[in-house]
């Protein structure tokens, strides 16, 4: 008897571990940032917190219609969309894992309006007000894109372009996208500070903590397959953009410590498509724009108008 509730009693505690890892990786939880005004915290941050504060700052106020999609597994997804003239190209962008749209996209959709683009900014699944409380490192999210692509292609038609953009875990949610068959009029995608794999960048993290990561990881995919559905190696960024058809831009500051430049590097080395690499001297995790506003903009606005056009 007392041999069964040992095992049982061990049973309970393995699971107790499993869900424990994928609360704090996976869950939505009170870590989710749900106001664009809460600026990252620590050193590399905190230098450029005031430039990031007026870039949210300057996207807040200005209108926007609020859209709605449903997932493909049935989860009703939020955005943003900005109308700036009919007809034109549309950036669709993505945020990155645990932030949020204004926070991630301000500069990018600086560019889109100065270029007279129409941008819809993205809302992930289990952020902000979109339905979910799992976070995939773009499993599920990919498909999600692929989602908001067709929304844009019945609503605006499919001779409108339609150019792909995300941070981080956004990133690599559009790199991800392009190993799945992807409509025409989806001319391009710009992807900022990209992880290669959702489990190179959780072992990372696990190493950077000091944990042995040898043992968590194997634990954390578990626990992604038993309590989020989701198998964590299915696909990456390194392989999806291998089969890519469409130009992607890669950028990376190369004082990234969170998302390590080797990371954006290996991409754009893999990838099979037209390619062009930006990589920012002393710029942190999605920090490029900030450090060097003036060359980031001038190496999209070079990429932009030879893909898609002034």
């Amino acid at each position: 008897m007392t041999f069964i509730l040992l095992f049982v009693g061990l049973i309970l505690f393995a699971l107790l571990i499993l869900y424990v890892l994928f609360y704090i990786i996976y869950r939505r939880n009170w870590m989710t940032i749900k106001d664009d005004r809460v600026t990252p915290k620590g050193e590399q941050y905190d230098i450029h917190s005031e430039v990031i504060r007026r870039g949210v700052d300057r996207v807040l106020p200005v209108p926007f219609e609020e859209v709605c999609i449903t997932s493909r597994d049935g989860l009703k997804l939020y955005g943003r969309y900005y109308h700036h003239k009919n007809g034109a190209p549309l950036g669709i962008f993505f945020h990155g894992y645990r932030s949020g749209p204004i926070l991630d996209g301000n500069g990018g959709y600086q560019i889109c309006k100065r270029r007279g683009y129409n941008v819809l900014l993205v809302t992930q699944r289990a952020h902000g007000k979109s339905e979910g409380k799992v976070m995939s490192f773009g499993i599920k999210e990919r498909l999600d894109c692929l989602d908001w692509i067709r929304y844009a292609n019945e609503r605006f038609g499919t001779g409108v372009p339609i150019v792909l953009m995300g941070m981080s875990m956004g990133a690599a949610t559009v790199l991800m996208a392009v190993g799945e068959e992807l409509p025409g009029n989806v001319k391009c995608v710009i992807a900022d500070s990209p992880f290669t794999a959702p489990g190179d960048i959780i072992r990372t993290v696990m190493k950077d903590y000091k944990l042995p990561d040898k043992l968590l990881y194997p634990l954390a995919r578990l626990s992604a397959k038993m309590y989020g559905g989701f198998e964590l190696e299915e696909t990456s960024a390194r392989e999806a953009v291998k089969k890519s058809k469409i130009p992607i831009l890669f950028i990376h500051g190369d004082d990234d410590r969170f998302v390590p430049c080797h990371m954006g590097k290996e991409c754009y080395e893999g990838c099979g498509s037209k390619k062009r690499i930006l990589l920012v001297e002393g710029a942190g995790h999605g920090l490029s724009h900030c450090v060097d506003a003036a060359r980031y903009e001038a190496c999209v606005d070079e990429f932009l108008d030879e893909v898609v056009g002034e």
